[in-house]
């Protein structure tokens, strides 16, 4: 029976590499970003909506990357050509975002940013599930945890590390981009590109054909195998037009309600979600009917509504998540500086000793996630994947909360533990799940698929959380932290609704003999 190849250590490290140069980007992304388009004279409420261009090329740019890795082989293999040129688009977009001279080139440097990083960031995904047997699925992406958290406390405490080792300046006179952060992208511009280099030469992938064999042994070794998801019937074009008529209409209707009772514009993103949920089930209708359904669009939407019941239940426990970690992005470094420094002044030393100190902190969650990623499986072997991936959320939500409580600005350490805990499982343990639920030679496609669930509690974070800041807690941030951690509390109580098909101990106790096996 055909098996993969288990990998040694140094292997598994080669091919996780590259998310230490992934992490570098996204860290600074998500330490700065706020930073400099409060630079560019953006108000606290207005942040959120800015932020928008990142789960929203999300949105589109993964499973697009997903769906074409699924069906690329060439010289570089099935999924390092993604790395290869993802990588370099990131690293450009990390030397104009810090000189940009007005908001929309800030702005439109995010969106290109985000894209370029998801184009390198989904294959990463699909590439442990590709190269790795069941049973050490859950050490590669911790291994990717741990270089994602190594990444991270490298360019979150990079502008920091900067101005107090090396004496750069972290102000500028009359406001603007300081030049600690400015040479913090350049040097995470070349970090990205060279860590993800590393993967693409030292790496080698399966061929369709090795894959087409796993796929069947897979199958086999565990009898009703999720992945006959795969051979589900498909949607009928009445269900496609009469479930895109009604979330068209949803949408039409909210935009309706906004417009009359004058709610905030953001909300209007909300609108545009369900209605353009709406009009992709409408045109996929259309095209299944025209017997037009051999192109990527179609599959994609097809495959959506034919998740392995694994994935939906995880869905939830993703919008929990991220929602909260969204929160977190977008909101800590107004809440510190404003809360525990009690600046506003984006110009004054206090704000920008703040917003340093963030940096610090989200250099520090990130290096507890590094250390976490070492944990977090001995864990999961003792308790089961699922109770593992709870109590981490448990932590993370609870470091939230925390936040408010804490007025010396040095002890906010103490809660990052959580959220480091909460966050290195986030990129592990979701994953390590979901790839013994999905078929193989849909791996890149479901992984780009799954990123909805990360993308949509972001855009409604996005939409929504400036409006209740505005409208209910007098525009203070820190009440963001707070929403944050209840939302991830809530996370950890659905974990206990999935079931995990792929649980190692599990398939061992349901697996059988080999008798059986020999006459299948």
């Amino acid at each position: 029976m055909a098996t993969k190849a288990r990998l040694n250590f140094f292997q598994i490290w080669n091919m996780c590499f590259g998310f230490f140069g992934i992490q570098i980007g996204f860290g600074l992304q998500n330490a700065n970003t706020s930073r400099i388009f409060q630079s560019l004279g953006v108000e606290v409420n207005q942040l959120a909506i800015l932020w928008i261009a990142a789960p929203a090329t999300g949105l589109l740019v993964q499973p697009i990357i997903g769906y074409l890795s699924d069906k690329t082989w060439g010289r570089l293999g099935r999924r390092r050509p993604y790395f290869f040129w993802g990588a370099i688009l990131t690293s450009a977009a990390l030397l104009v975002m810090p000189n940009a001279p007005v908001l929309w080139i800030a702005a439109a440097a995010l969106w290109v940013m985000d894209a370029s990083i998801n184009i390198t960031m989904e294959p990463f995904r699909a590439f442990v599930g590709d190269n790795l047997p069941d049973e050490q699925r859950a050490s590669g992406y911790a291994m990717q945890s741990f270089f994602i958290g190594t990444g991270a406390v490298l360019a979150s405490a990079l502008p920091w590390m900067l101005t107090h080792w090396f004496g750069i300046s972290n102000a500028v006179e009359g406001g603007g981009v300081p030049l600690s952060v400015h040479i913090a992208f350049y040097v995470g511009a070349a970090g990205v590109l060279l860590a993800v280099l590393w993967t693409v030469f030292t790496t080698r992938e399966y061929s369709p054909d090795q894959m087409a064999a796993f796929e069947a042994a897979e199958r086999a070794r565990k009898g009703e195998a999720p992945s006959m998801a795969a051979d589900a019937p498909t949607r009928a074009v009445r269900a496609y037009m009469v479930g895109g008529v009604v979330w068209t209409l949803a949408g039409v209707v909210l935009a309706v309600a906004i417009f009359a009772t004058r709610l905030e514009k953001e909300v209007y993103v909300l609108a545009a979600m369900l209605g353009a949920f709406g009009l992709a089930q409408i045109a996929a209708g259309l095209l299944r009917r025209g017997g037009k359904t051999a192109n990527g669009f179609s599959e994609v939407v097809e495959d959506l509504f034919r998740m392995p019941d694994t994935m939906k239940q995880l869905a939830v426990v993703q919008f929990f998540s991220w929602f909260g970690l969204f929160a977190l992005w977008i909101y800590t470094t107004p809440a510190v500086t404003a809360f525990h420094y009690h600046a506003m002044d984006t110009a004054s030393r206090a704000y920008n000793d703040g917003a340093d100190w963030v940096g610090v902190l989200f250099a520090l969650y990130n290096g507890v996630a590094a250390l976490a990623a070492l944990v977090i499986p001995l864990i999961a072997r003792a308790v089961g994947r699922k109770a593992s991936h709870a109590l981490c959320l448990g932590l993370g939500g609870l470091g939230l909360a925390a936040f408010p409580l804490i007025r010396d600005p040095v002890l906010l350490w103490i809660p990052m533990i959580g959220v480091g805990f909460a966050w290195s499982s986030i990129l592990s343990a979701p994953y390590s799940i979901l790839s013994g639920a999905v078929p193989g030679p849909k791996m890149g496609v479901y992984m780009g698929i799954f990123n909805f669930f990360i993308v949509i509690p972001q855009l409604l974070a996005a939409t929504i959380l400036g409006v209740l800041l505005k409208t209910f807690f007098d525009g203070q941030a820190i009440w963001a932290l707070i929403l944050g951690g209840g939302s991830m509390l809530a996370a950890a109580a659905c974990v206990f609704l999935v079931r995990d098909v792929g649980e190692p101990r599990a398939l061992a106790a349901a697996a059988p003999s080999p008798e059986a096996l020999s006459k299948a």
